[in-house]
């Protein structure tokens, strides 16, 4: 029997692929890869690569209540949680909290442009 080996791509369905990877550049600083498939835009992440994308057929990221992507956790590893976090507030972009520290260092979750939940940590 063949058997997975773990996470390889992670992407969300967003409204607007273009407009989430600004946003996911500006406020992030995420870098775009080289290449990304036609509608899609995939970040030069690592270890796994992480891209918004138009959402597949039958998936309407607006009706997802309470917000898209509930029930899953998205996790993504930043150098300084809390100046990431700060500079986030600062442009205006909702937090669900305090940043806190975890057993994975300095954590907060944010929103992005389509709701959703995105945490952030700095424990490598």
């Amino acid at each position: 029997m063949a058997a997975v080996t773990g996470p390889d791509f992670v992407a969300l369905q967003v409204s607007d692929p273009e407009a989430s990877a600004v946003f996911y550049e500006r406020q992030l600083g995420l870098r775009r890869a080289p290449a990304s498939p036609p509608g899609a835009v995939v970040f030069a992440t690592t270890p796994i690569p992480f891209a918004v994308r138009t959402p597949l057929p039958g998936v309407d990221p607006a009706a997802v209540h309470p917000r898209p992507g509930a029930g899953v956790a998205l996790w993504l590893h930043a150098d300084d949680a809390q100046e990431l976090h700060d500079d986030l507030v600062a442009a205006g972009v909702p937090t669900l909290g305090p940043p806190v520290d975890t057993p994975f260092g300095r954590t907060f979750t944010f929103l992005d442009p389509d709701g959703y939940a995105v945490t952030v940590h700095d424990r490598a």
